[in-house]
């Protein structure tokens, strides 16, 4: 499925970058060599770096 329909990132995109390090949309973009186009996706973006987050917390307990 795509996140960024603008510079054509899937969510497996989305996902290697934040598992790269990613920290914010803007991280995601520069990973994937682009840039914001209309901003549509960074809230789907911010979410799944705060699930990311919230899973990676869970497992180091």
């Amino acid at each position: 499925m795509y996140v960024c329909n603008c510079n054509g990132l899937r969510q497996r995109d989305v996902a290697l970058a934040i598992e790269s390090g990613a920290r914010r949309p803007r991280d995601v973009f520069e990973r994937n060599g682009c840039s914001a186009q209309c901003a549509k996706c960074v809230c789907e973006m911010r979410q799944m770096i705060d699930d990311s987050r919230q899973a990676f917390a869970l497992a180091a307990e």
